[in-house]
């Protein structure tokens, strides 16, 4: 199963996500602006904030689409944390 980390007002994320249900390809999809934990998930896997993020078993296949990404800010619950 794929997992999709993105968000709503990123292009790209929209993009890979046409892209996945074009392909017919099963996957959950998490908003990390609006998911505190799919955020830390996120930055645990990748070490960074770019979306989109496709993940396959626990493996990410795919950071951006095309090329191209969007940053996501951390929330400010976040911003004294060491991720």
């Amino acid at each position: 199963m794929r997992t999709l980390y993105g968000t709503k007002g990123c292009p790209y994320t929209k993009e890979m996500r046409e892209s996945l249900l074009w392909d017919g390809e099963e996957f959950t999809e998490y908003d990390v602006e609006e998911d505190e934990e799919a955020l830390k998930r996120l930055i645990a896997l990748t070490g960074g904030r770019t979306v989109p993020v496709l993940v396959e078993d626990d493996r990410v296949v795919q950071i951006g689409f095309c090329g191209r990404g969007c940053i996501v800010a951390l929330p400010s619950s976040m911003e004294d944390t060491s991720l």
